[in-house]
């Protein structure tokens, strides 16, 4: 046998042409988010969204979503010697970004402060610790949104949620009460009706107890089993109704929560989704009998907005992977991000991540004001979150896969973080309502509370007179509001949400990005796919504002 010298060995295994590592890298490095931050009312918060930016953008943190995603969850229903436990094991990167994001106050933290734009500092957070795992955003989103829910029973706020809403994470089941802080998810899905919750057939059945019941039934889907409480929805004596269920009772017990198994899912894989049966669980009655929709509607749009939410951190984080590979990668003579056609993707798809981190701030400022009691705000919102749910989760799909093709081969392989956040993007588009139901809710409030559409109006009417082509889109979607069928609710959605996004970007976005959205998403100078911006576009200016040093 013949032994090549070492360096001869070793010559096949240089490596060229090849981009460095992203990280360490500012996650909040991003005009759109900070300049959103300050117009919504949390200029306050931008050191510390900054500071969160640089940590989500470090290695360590982005190990952490790496073997979170590695080493998934698992079930173990019993204990070594036979006692039912229904408990869900972690890898300790879990543990690191939960306890990050609870101590960030990403979860309840922003109902206990009394200043205004809290809500809009919480979602800025979102948006730059979600560079890291889209995961752990669910038991924190649902945290978020038990808060208002929950208060529709005093007497239960009044124990959970000062526990809910501070920025301790402690992941042992313990007594709730003698924690220092909370998780809260819910259970509203059953396997007969997925969506559509009114058919659901868990069982309440009232006790000696006044607001205390007993449950009997088997949930769907629900998510973050390991958390403290649960908001659940099952049919009592007076109609279905929400419940209070915690995994552990005062009396140190633990409360009957079977879970069958947990879900083998396309994505979201550090995160664990379960069906659990009830069997005898105790539950405490939140709100009226029969109101249980009217009650958890609240939640609703909460956890709708961080869809959004995350859907705008999906495409700013591929997008900005994108870019730093054709920074570094070249390709028939020159660099990547130099060659014509790569300008034009690269520009679009940052249009595309403009109006969408845009559209979430605003929308998360209409939750802030709203929360104060502005009538207008809450209109709006009510109509403007379901809008933005449907159009910006949609578009996330077509977002990652476009910035994964970016880095072509290298993109497709797991170590490139890639596939995960592709794997990732279906699931806000069908977590809280899929598609046509946020079309359906889009209709259903023009129909019920005509104030939505001069809310939405309203604010289109900020922007009257500074584009033609906008002012043309704005007359089209009065005409569909009249003649718009349930057949037609995504036509007219889709709609209304690239007239919204424009509206925000003529008002706050620079010429060559308002110009060029509306050119394409409005004026129809686009083809079927990213990078088919016109000539015309000011793909250097764009380019320049979405990926800062770039050259």
């Amino acid at each position: 046998m013949v032994y090549l010298p070492a360096p001869e060995q070793a010559a096949t295994h240089a490596v060229t042409n090849q981009p460095p590592p992203l990280t360490p890298y500012d996650a909040s490095d991003d005009p759109v988010l900070l300049e959103g931050l300050r117009r919504e009312g949390a200029g306050w918060a931008e050191e510390g969204i900054r500071r969160l930016g640089l940590r989500a953008g470090s290695a360590e943190a982005q190990e952490w979503a790496d073997q979170a995603n590695r080493h998934e969850p698992v079930l173990r229903t019993h204990d070594r010697y036979g006692n039912r436990v229904d408990e869900v094991d972690f890898h300790p990167s879990w543990h690191h970004l939960m306890r990050t994001a609870v101590a960030e106050g990403l979860a309840g933290t922003p109902w206990s402060e009394d200043r205004p734009g809290a809500h809009v500092a919480r979602t800025a957070g979102g948006l730059v610790w979600g560079h890291t795992d889209a995961g752990h955003g669910c038991p924190t989103s649902m945290t978020y949104a038990a808060i208002p829910a929950l208060r529709k029973g005093p007497e239960l706020a009044k124990v959970y949620e000062p526990l809910l809403t501070g920025r301790e994470y402690e992941p042992e089941l313990r007594v709730p009460a003698e924690k220092r802080g909370l998780l809260a998810g819910m259970g509203m899905t059953e396997k007969q009706g997925g969506s559509d919750v009114r058919t659901n057939t868990t069982v309440a059945t009232p006790t000696a107890e006044s607001g205390v019941y007993t449950l009997r039934g088997h949930k769907w889907f629900t998510s973050a089993p390991m958390c403290d409480v649960f908001l659940v929805l099952a049919q009592a004596p007076g109609g279905l109704s929400c419940f209070l269920v915690p995994r552990i009772l005062p009396d140190g017990s633990r409360n009957t929560f079977r879970i069958q198994r947990l879900k083998d899912k396309l994505g979201n894989r550090s995160n664990a989704s379960s069906e659990p049966e009830f069997d005898g669980t105790v539950a405490w009655l939140v709100g009226p009998e029969g109101q249980g929709v009217k009650t958890i509607i609240e939640m609703v749009n909460c956890t709708r907005l961080d869809c959004v939410m995350m859907s705008a951190t999906l495409m700013r984080r591929t997008l900005v992977e994108a870019g730093h590979h054709a920074r570094h990668r070249s390709a028939f003579g020159a660099r990547l991000v130099d060659q014509p056609l790569m300008r034009n993707v690269l520009a679009d798809l940052a249009l595309e991540s403009e109006a969408a981190t845009a559209l979430t701030l605003r929308l998360a400022g209409a939750a802030d004001r709203a929360v104060r009691g502005d009538a207008d705000e809450q209109a709006f919102r009510r109509i403007a979150t379901a809008v933005g749910k449907y159009w910006v989760t949609k578009r996330g799909p077509a977002f990652t896969a476009e910035a994964l093709e970016c880095l072509g081969g290298n993109g497709y392989v797991e170590d490139s973080g890639m596939p995960r956040h592709y794997r990732e993007a279906p699931l806000l588009s069908i977590w809280e309502g899929s598609g046509n139901v946020n079309a359906l809710d889009v209709l259903r409030a023009l129909r019920r509370a005509p104030d939505t559409a001069q809310a939405l109006f309203g604010e289109l009417a900020l922007a009257q007179g500074s584009d033609v082509r906008l002012d043309a889109a704005v007359a089209r979607l009065k005409d569909l509001l009249a003649t718009t069928s349930e057949a037609g609710a995504r036509r007219l959605v889709e709609h209304m949400a690239l007239t919204l996004q424009a509206s925000l970007l003529v008002r706050h976005a620079p010429s060559a990005v308002a110009d060029a959205f509306c050119a394409t998403r409005l004026g129809g100078d686009w083809g079927h796919a990213f990078g088919t911006l016109p000539d015309a576009a000011d793909v250097e200016a764009i380019l320049d504002r979405a990926l800062p040093g770039r050259n």
